[in-house]
Order: C-alpha cells, then structure tokens, then sequence
C-alpha cells in the first residue's frame, strides 16, 4: 500500500485510498503535470512478482487505454516503476452500481433500461475494438453525479482470468458464464452473460444465485435455470425481463450475438416497458410457416402465461403474474383448447384469402388493375407494371449526392426539390436520405421529386479539435460553428496562460448539446505559495516570487543540452510550498547546450546518469514511524580531486515516516570527467544522510 503524500514518476501525489479489490488498491492522486486530479489502481504484491502476469497485464491495459468513449472510464497511463504497476485512470466523482442498488433496493424497470443502456453502449465498443471484459460486474460500473454510467476495468479483467481461475483472481463467481466457470473458450457472449446477471440485480435487487462458496454458485451457474426476476420483483416489466433472461442463457448460441442487438431491444424495452419482444407472430411473417426452435417455444409458451395472468384474463395494466405451471393443467382441457385455437385460425384465413381474392378479381371479375397492392419487393419487377409513354419508373436516389440524384433525375426527365435536411449516421453530408417516391414507382414525366439530403452526423468528436491551449474566443467560435453550445469554468494554472483551454468534457457530444471548457486564469497569487516556475525565464521567475511576497535565493546555472539557455530547470522548493512571506527561494537556470558546466572542457559534452529506487524510512525513525514525519532532501555528492561537491536534485520537503520516498530520477548531470557519484537522501534538518546509493555516469555528447 502508498502512503499518502507519495510521488509517482515526480508527478502524481497519492492524496488518499479510495477503494480496494481482489488484486489492486485504488488512490485519488493529483498529476501535477497537468494540474488534474486522477485516479490511480496498483497492481497488489502477489499479481506484481508475476512477471507472466504484469506482461499480459501491460498489453492488456494498453490495449483498454485506446478505448475511447463516454461509457468507459478512460485509461491516461500504463506505468511500471520499480516493483509497483499502476494505471493511471480518469477520476470520476460518484458510486458504484454495486452501491446503488444496495441503497436503492430493487430499481424501477425504465431506470434499470436505461443504466443498462448506458453500459450495454460502453461494452459495445470495447467489442467493436476486439476487447472482451471478462468481468462485468455492478462493482466495475460507476455512476457519475451527473448520471452518465461508466464501465471501468477493461484490461485488468482480462489479464487476469488469463492468468487463472481461483475465486480471488476473478473475484466474481456470482456474474461468471458457464463457459468461463468450465475454463472454455470466452468471446462476447461472455460479457453479455454477466450482463444480464448484472441487469438481473438491478431489477431483482439480489444475484439469481448464492452459495456457502464459490464451487456452489459456479455449479450452480452451470447446471440450474434463472429463474424470472419477476418472481422476486412482480414489478418488472415484461420487455427487461425477456432481454434478461436470453443474456443468460446457458449455451453461448441461444443468447444475444451481440451487444448490438442487446441494445436495440433495451430501446425498445425504454420505450415500451411491457411489450413482449419474443414478436409471437411478427407482421413480415404473416403467411409464412416459421420453424421454431425448442428454446423459442419454451420462451413464447412463458410469454403467453404472462399475458394472459393468473385467471385467464388479459394483462390490461401492465400488471405481472404468474400462472399455474404447465403440470398443474389437465392434458384433456389443453388438448380441447388448442384444438379450439386451431380451428379458429384456419376460419380466419380462409376469410383473409376469400377477401383477398375478390379484390384481386380471381372469382372471374375480370377486373385490370395497373400494379399489383401487397406484393413485396422480391416478388414484383419494374416491368411488370403497366406505364404509359408518359411515364417513367422511380430510380434509386439513396446515397447519391444531391447533383447526381438531379442528375439522374433530369435524364428521366423528373426534376429534384429539396424538401428538408436531417442529420444521419448512415449518409454522408450531401447525400440523399430520403425520396418521397419510392424506387420502382411509376411517375409522370415532368413531376417534381422531393428529396430529404444528409447534413451528415450530428455526433462532433471533441478529441479531434485539439482544443487544449486553444485561446477560449476561438475554441467557443470552433465549437458554435459546430452547433454546440459552450459553458466555461476557470481555474488556477502555473502552466497554461490566461484564457486557454485547459481541458474539456464530454469527448464527444451532438449538436445542440453543451460542451464545458476548463480554462485557465493563470497562476493562483496567494502569499507565501511557491509557483511553479520551471519552463520559464530568470526574469519571469523573479517576477512571479515577488507577486507572492517571496524573494529570488541563490541562481545557479548548468548547461543542459535539451533546454534553452535562460529557462528555469530546477527550484529549491516545490510548488505550491506554502512559506513564510520574505523566504528566498533558489533556483537553476539552463546555460543551454553551449554553455560551460563545472568541468566541462568546452566541446559540448558532459556525464549522465540515472537512478530508480526507493528508499523506506521505518528503520531511520523507529516505531514511531506512521505518526512521525522529517524533512527530506535528496542530492548528488561528488568528488573532484580533494574537493567534494553537492547538487540538490529534489528539494526539502516533509514526508511521513511511514512513507516509501520514490528516489526516481531518469536525468541526472554530473560533473565533467566524473564517471562516478553518491545519491543521497538526507535530513535536511540536520543535514544527516538516511541513505546512499551508488550510481555510475557516462559520457554524453
């Protein structure tokens, strides 16, 4: 476990554990680079000395991490220091959907829909990508303040159940696929399996099955039916119900293809909580014999008992109930009913066709018609149809820009009006969308043609306008123009100007929505905090300590060959140190790549050197440790000739005893000619050296 006031990479400080797991712990950190805070998962001890694991661990995570969507936790990094490997991830503020439907219970059917929506959504796209989760679960969805769910856990998951198959790595046996629990082959049906799992909590309030452990409720996963969540909620609506229970079905085949087609009946289910989306007899069907599968009569036989509730009786108010099972009625009474149904049917048939055929003139009426009135498109040919010369067939005008459907018009000699525009997902801009007249109908010479053309997607992906460090005048412009609207929030920021975008949210949105821009108001002044003043020149540096009551110390200078010549590269103190006003504050500027180094013989070489350790301070402080805390500062010690020579390379600062100091430092420059040095972590108190650690440098040009 870290500590809290830890520094990853010199750059996110752990500020406190917000959650723990099966295989990592969670921190809210702060990434001092970019001024935000994050979240970050690190790796526990025993997944972290497998090197087998943190491979497959790595690939996978930076596999997730190209996932980009709003209902996916967005991965930033995938990072190994040392023996710790981490993640660092997007922090969203909210809770779990685990803890939601703990404090909620049982959640209404169109609330339900609509969370699983979301998720479905998320999922979706990670397959789209080839990513397969493996561990879907209520505990890896959050839901955010403003209400958008989010999937976390992509890469991690998978890694994992590579790995193994004990209860602690997949730590989910209650959302596990039969296939997964068997140790099979795994692919998106998996993930919509523990899908319909989670569905099923949220409806029922509870898991369809639990055990005194794992093996029971893995059996259980394999070997007994779900039974319907609305045996423990009556309130459920039929259309959920139906899409929860073919996600879970036991074999692979008989569930969902896709998270597709999962989502296209969760919005029919949104809209129509109560419909039953089994489509017993489905209008394009009519007339034709449909062979059903033995899972489909099973699933249309429960359908019909909810229809029909308990007496017989319609369901007219939605209302759920159950009937008796099918061994309960007597096999004579079935037999006569559906004798009844039969013969019922066949009577209405006949009457369909009688009708049918008087209109089409087969009793011998003798009557002509031009085009026949329900044949389908598969059963009628242009030429079939009787036209004057005054007439000519409807061309297909769909996907063709709107110049060559005018085109194609004119040479039939019709004519193109535009008669509306829409946005589409399935048409380019320009394109046509929509024709009033069919295709194949016959039309008059001269007619006019209505057209709907495609102003294209209305989706605009935010991520493609780089609008970081864009001036805030031309990031609203950008974005007005797209048709969004724009609300600004500001904020303190040492590195970015005034009036530039520091960050935006959603990553993408549709037009006519709101788009929020951070922005920042430059450096916060407040007495006796340190700004941050790497990356700018000794003159700005001076300026910037005086507008906080802080003094400019000692200046040092070193030739660096990667930064210009008068840009501030180091500062004795960190920002945001609060100090007492009139404090002097030192700092390092570059002499750029030309300029001269103690040592240095002039012709632009110079010794580099790095470190990546840790350094404990349990054993410097004693017991008391976890509630003491020192300041530290940790330097460079080398030796020319009898002379021996200090650089600082992180400044004092306080840290708790208890505290593991990550002593990580990928640049260091030593002296000229010196291939040998000391880094050293001191007291800076009583400048006593709590440890030292021997480091090697190498010439440079």
């Amino acid at each position: 476990m870290l500590s809290v006031g830890t520094y990853l990479q010199n750059r996110y400080e752990i500020l406190e554990q917000i959650g723990a797991g099966g295989m990592s712990y969670v921190y809210r950190a702060m990434c001092h680079t970019l001024n935000r805070q994050v979240a970050i998962k690190v790796l526990k001890e025993e997944f972290a000395s497998d090197e087998a694991f943190v491979e497959k661990f790595k690939m996978e995570a930076q596999a997730a991490a190209r996932l980009s969507h709003p209902n996916i936790v967005n991965v930033y990094d995938v990072v190994d220091e040392g023996e710790l490997h981490y993640i660092v991830m997007e922090l969203i503020d909210g809770i779990t959907l685990k803890s939601y439907i703990q404090k909620k219970g049982q959640l209404e059917t169109r609330e339900a829909a609509g969370i699983a929506l979301q998720v479905a959504q998320g999922i979706e796209a990670a397959h789209a990508h080839h990513i397969i989760h493996r561990d879907i679960k209520p505990q890896n969805m959050i839901i955010a303040m403003d209400g958008k769910v989010k999937v976390a856990d992509f890469g991690i998951a998978r890694a994992v159940s590579a790995q193994t198959m004990n209860a602690q790595a997949v730590g989910s046996v209650h959302y596990i696929s039969p296939e997964q629990a068997k140790g099979e082959f795994c692919d998106e049906r998996s993930d919509i399996y523990s899908f319909g799992i989670t569905m099923y909590e949220m409806v029922a309030g509870t898991v369809p099955f639990k055990g005194d452990n794992t093996v029971t409720v893995a059996l259980a996963h394999l070997n007994e039916p779900i039974a319907p969540p609305s045996q423990a909620n009556p309130k459920v609506g039929l259309a959920l119900e139906e899409i929860i229970l073919k996600c879970t079905q036991k074999k692979p085949e008989s569930r969902y293809a896709s998270m597709t087609e999962v989502i296209a009946d969760l919005r029919k289910a949104l809209v129509n909580p109560d419909s039953d989306l089994l489509g017993l007899v489905a209008e394009e069907e009519m007339g034709r014999t449909k062979t059903l599968s033995p899972q489909e009569v099973s699933r249309i036989q429960e359908g019909s008992r909810r229809l029909r509730g308990p007496e017989g009786t319609d369901q007219a108010h939605g209302k759920h109930k159950h009937v008796r099972d099918r061994e309960n009625v007597n096999p004579q009474f079935q037999r006569i009913f559906t004798g009844i149904l039969v013969a019922v049917a066949i009577i209405l048939v006949a009457a369909v066709l009688f009708v049918g055929a008087q209109l089409i003139g087969l009793f011998g009426r003798g009557a002509s018609i031009e085009k026949p009135q329900e044949e389908t498109m598969e059963s009628i040919e242009p030429q079939a149809v009787t036209i004057t010369d005054n007439q000519v067939f409807m061309p297909d005008l769909l996907g063709k820009t709107q110049e060559e459907a005018a085109s194609e018009l004119e040479a039939q000699s019709l004519t193109l009006t535009v008669t509306g525009e829409e946005f589409s997902e399935n048409y380019a801009q320009g394109q046509v969308m929509g024709q009033q007249i069919p295709e194949g109908q016959a039309v008059e010479r001269g007619s006019s043609v209505g057209v709907t053309i495609s102003k294209g997607s209305d989706r605009v992906l935010l991520a493609q306008l780089n609008l970081p460090g864009m001036a805030l005048s031309q990031a609203q412009q950008l974005l007005e123009e797209k048709g969004l609207s724009v609300t600004v929030e500001r904020e303190y920021n040492d590195q970015i100007p005034v009036d530039q975008v520091i960050r935006f949210s959603p990553d993408e949105a549709k037009v006519g929505e709101s788009v929020a821009l951070t922005v920042s108001q430059g450096p916060q002044v407040v007495a006796g905090k340190v700004p941050h003043l790497t990356g700018h020149t000794q003159a700005e540096a001076e300026a910037m300590l005086a507008q906080v009551s802080l003094v400019p110390g000692d200046v040092k200078s070193e030739a660096r060959a990667d930064v210009p010549a008068g840009q501030v590269i180091a500062q004795d103190f960190l920002p945001d140190t609060m100090l007492t006003p009139g404090t002097a504050v030192g700092f390092t500027v570059s002499l750029g790549p030309e300029g001269q180094a103690m040592g240095d013989q002039g012709d632009g070489k110079y010794y580099l050197g790095s470190i990546n350790t840790t350094c404990s301070l349990s054993n410097y402080i004693g017991p008391a440790s976890q509630i003491s805390s020192v300041k530290v500062a940790i330097r460079l010690k080398q030796t020319v000739g009898n002379e021996v020579l200090f650089t600082t390379l992180i400044p004092a600062h306080t840290v708790t005893g208890g505290q593991t100091i990550p002593v990580s430092i990928s640049e260091i420059h030593g002296i000229y000619g010196v291939d040998t040095g000391e880094i050293e972590v001191v007291n800076a108190e009583t400048n006593e050296v709590i440890e030292s650690f021997t480091i090697s440098f190498f010439p440079v040009e």
